[in-house]
């Protein structure tokens, strides 16, 4: 059995599976060419159907199916298969759709300009032939392959225990390669892929990166990402993703079919239609887009998702005196020139006997034309052909092939014409056999020949590069955030789940009481309702109603401007379809020194290391599990011994320990912070000191400080003080800031205005009182969210410090600007 099974597996690896480093062919492959060769298929003949080439690789080379051999023709027909087709197929050959080929019985072929080169001179002794199966036929060992095929055409093949996966590559490039081996033998792989660049598929796509082909050049093993090509344009408002080239290998029409179940499942939002426009013209999928959709966040989840990105793993397995190895780049190319030295000399060995053997009967003919008398005398007096012969080689020392040549003479030759002519014809000969002669003792004139020949062959069929490598892709293990700069921006949310950041520097600062300029252009039904300060390298933390936590870091969120909605967040995190976003906070770093607490509607307060955060994935992680009914408020980060403040929109406070609060595991459900009265719930939760203020802003514009040592500390639990006088002209709390006096403050409206204040304009107060107008809205505006600013200005370099505390350093100046003052309220 082990023995039977080692016989199978070498034939299979031999005589089946892979490619010879030579002429990179499988043994099906090569009886197919040579078969169409012997039928006389050249590409200057008409076509022959292609079951008279398969009856015929069958019946004298190849014993195995008849599908497996016309499959191997079909496949070198294919343009989209092979980059330089081998055989020229008329009729239907099958689609980049996964359309197989007519039967063979319908399909035409005949060899392609190229394959010549692949045949060339194998009538010249260049390759050794052997018996076929029966011993009837002889068929070549290997082609003289006057291109080294294996890499341009590459080859694909699985034996037992081991598989090839050799992609295609430029004609041009692979010549040039070989040629710079020829020029300098010392050549290292980094020295060849500067002319060899990378695969050159015969769909195009594009190349991501060299680290894959660097390490297939090297070691002949690699993972090499191709892309499809893809355009984004915009008609009439909406964006369209283009596709016009992609990765090798890929089925267009099960790609597509992929892409709708994607959007069917919902695994991929933001795309509206999706047609197949390909043409004789070439190659055209489109994709519209949503209006709302961000078309680099969709075009990315399809590269993530669907095989618009694709894995070429590259292996570089080929038979090497009938043994597979695995071979770098250099070690290819080596062997190949190796036969093309041997295919050379013999090809030269065998014009050069040709030419000895044609001198020769050319030495006796002169012998005879220089005693053409006693020739004919002696022939004349000889009773047989036999006698004459005889004669001839005893009276002239002729052999006995030179004696046959002459009797075989025409009297035409005796003319003055003819004797110069055959007198020519030695002399030319003489020069070739000197010439032939040299090629084969000098190495260097040799080499000349074989680059002379390769060069021919480039100029004859190279073509330009189809594959486009892109050396600006950045590895995925590289950290992207240091090839962002480091920039403060603003980051807003609106209700309905639009996002964007915008460079700190959009908005100016106002006095107390202006109108603002706008901020963000949102739909009638939508308002911001999250609005902070971070920067371009810190993690935006986002927190659900339902108690989940998503990670952005602040580059990937779409830069817009000032009054553009911004993209929805939907296209950024994984959150479901059920969940709202209910706050987000900016992270620097996720230590162990931190905690997070989190705060929810019905009072209840968390606190949680900030480690175990740290870790959170695309799809989202629970971040606290919620009682029945009850929602996530807002979730700060702290240091362990800070002082924590509940506000509710009825305007009661509580304040308490840090300490009073356990810390729990990621999914514990926390404990009661504040004992709410009947129809109240929690709005804002603050971390502080008592040398702060607390800023408290009602949702009719009205506001006021206090200062925190106004707020007696409690146990959590209790029911709390008054911190705001709720009336009606007020409306109920909309939110509380901690603040000191060189603080700004912005405020939004349901309208999308922003307003940005200083603090030291805001009025200090008691606790129970409704504060000054900050902000003046129209009659259904109300103030919907707040943000913290402070600057330190100390020669022009600011500190930006957020309401989580992160500091990030800063070189602009705030511009001033003024606008009218607006009257006081009579509280003031």
């Amino acid at each position: 059995m082990m023995n039977s099974y080692i016989d199978y597996a070498m034939s299979v690896i031999v005589a089946r599976a892979l490619p010879d480093v030579r002429d990179g062919l499988k043994p099906v492959h090569r009886r197919i060419l040579y078969s169409m060769h012997e039928l006389n298929l050249t590409p200057e003949k008409s076509f022959r159907k292609c079951a008279r080439i398969v009856g015929d690789v069958l019946g004298k080379y190849h014993p195995h199916g008849d599908t497996a051999v016309y499959d191997a023709l079909v496949r070198m027909a294919q343009d989209f298969s092979i980059r330089y087709t081998l055989v020229n197929g008329h009729g239907n050959f099958g689609s980049v759709d996964g359309d197989g080929a007519a039967a063979m019985r319908y399909t035409e072929a005949k060899m392609e300009k190229i394959t010549a080169e692949m045949l060339r001179d194998i009538n010249k002794n260049t390759v050794d032939f052997v018996d076929n199966f029966d011993g009837e036929e002889k068929e070549p060992t290997v082609l003289p392959a006057r291109y080294p095929n294996l890499l341009v055409n590459g080859s694909a093949g699985i034996a037992v225990g081991m598989a090839t996966n050799i992609p295609p590559h430029n004609l041009r490039e692979v010549i040039d390669g070989v040629i710079m081996l020829i020029d300098e033998p010392d050549s290292e792989i980094a020295d060849l892929m500067k002319v060899i660049k990378g695969p050159d598929f015969p769909t195009a796509g594009i190349i991501l990166g060299k680290a894959g082909i660097k390490s297939a050049y090297e070691t002949g093993r690699g993972k090499i990402l191709v892309r499809a090509k893809c355009e984004i344009i915009e008609e009439k408002g909406r964006n369209k993703i283009i596709v016009t080239e992609l990765p090798y290998q890929v089925n267009k029409a099960k790609l597509i079919e992929s892409i709708a179940n994607l959007v069917k499942d919902k695994k991929i939002d933001g795309i509206s239609d999706l047609r197949d426009e390909s043409s004789r013209e070439g190659m055209r999928i489109v994709i519209d887009l949503k209006r709302d959709s961000n078309p680099n966040v969709v075009l990315n989840r399809l590269y993530k998702h669907t095989r618009m990105q694709d894995t070429f793993g590259v292996i570089m397995i080929a038979l090497v005196d009938n043994e597979p190895k695995q071979l770098n780049l250099k070690q290819v190319l080596v062997h190949y020139l190796d036969h093309q030295r041997e295919v050379f000399k013999r090809r030269t060995q065998f014009d050069l006997d040709k030419a000895l053997a044609r001198a020769h009967i050319l030495e006796g003919l002169r012998i005879a034309l220089d005693h053409i008398d006693e020739v004919i005398k002696l022939i004349r007096s000889s009773k047989t052909g036999a006698e004459a012969k005889s004669g001839l080689m005893e009276k002239f020392n002729l052999s006995e092939k030179q004696a046959q040549a002459i009797l075989d003479m025409r009297l035409q030759r005796l003319t003055g014409l003819e004797r110069d002519k055959i007198e020519g014809e030695y002399n030319d000969l003489q020069e070739k056999i000197a010439e032939l002669r040299a090629i084969l003792a000098d190495d260097k004139i040799l080499l000349d020949n074989i680059k002379s020949d390769l060069l021919e062959v480039r100029a004859k069929f190279g073509d330009e590069r189809r594959s486009h490598i892109d050396l600006t892709y950045i590895d995925s293990s590289i950290d992207m955030s240091d090839l962002i700069e480091e920039e403060q921006i603003v980051v807003t949310l609106t209700h309905n789940g639009y996002i964007k950041r915008l460079p700190i520097d959009t908005y100016t600062s106002q006095r107390r009481g202006g109108r603002g300029i706008q901020g963000v252009t949102t739909r009638d039904e939508d308002f911001i309702e999250h609005m902070f300060i971070t920067t371009t390298h810190n993690n935006i933390v986002f927190f659900t109603n339902k108690g989940r936590a998503y990670k952005l870091k602040g580059y990937e969120i779409p830069e817009a401007s000032r009054t553009a909605k911004g993209i929805n967040l939907v296209n950024l995190i994984s959150i479901e379809s059920e969940e709202s976003v209910q706050t987000a906070i900016a992270v620097k770093e996720f230590g162990e020194n931190e905690f997070l607490v989190m705060g929810t509607k019905n009072g209840i307060v968390k606190k949680t290391a900030m480690s175990a955060y740290s870790a959170i994935r695309r799809n989202g992680l629970n971040a606290i599990t919620l009682r029945e009914g009850d929602e996530l408020v807002n979730a700060r980060v702290t240091e362990g011994n800070d002082e924590i403040i509940f506000v509710t929109r009825n305007g009661y406070s509580i304040k308490f320990n840090e300490n009073d609060v356990r810390a729990m595991g990621r999914t514990a459900s926390g404990v009661k912070a504040i004992t709410l009265r009947d129809n109240d719930q929690v709005v804002s939760m603050v971390i502080t000191k008592d040398s702060e203020e607390l800023l408290v802003v009602s949702e009719n514009g009205l506001g006021k400080r206090t200062r925190v040592e106004e707020y007696p500390q409690r146990h959590r639990g209790g029911k709390g003080v008054i911190t705001y006088k709720v009336t009606e002209k007020t409306g109920l709390v909309v939110g509380a800031r901690i603040v000191c006096e060189d603080d700004e403050i912005m405020l939004i409206n349901s309208n999308g205005i922003v307003i940005r204040l200083n603090v030291r304009d805001i009025s200090v107060t008691g606790r129970n009182t409704m504060g000054v107008k900050l902000m003046r809205s129209g009659e259904e505006d109300t103030v919907i969210a707040i943000a913290k600013i402070n600057y330190i200005d100390d020669e022009n370099e600011e500190i930006i410090e957020d309401e989580n505390n992160q500091q990030i350093e800063a070189g602009a100046q705030i511009i001033e600007s003024s606008s009218e003052e607006v009257e006081e309220s009579s509280e003031e």
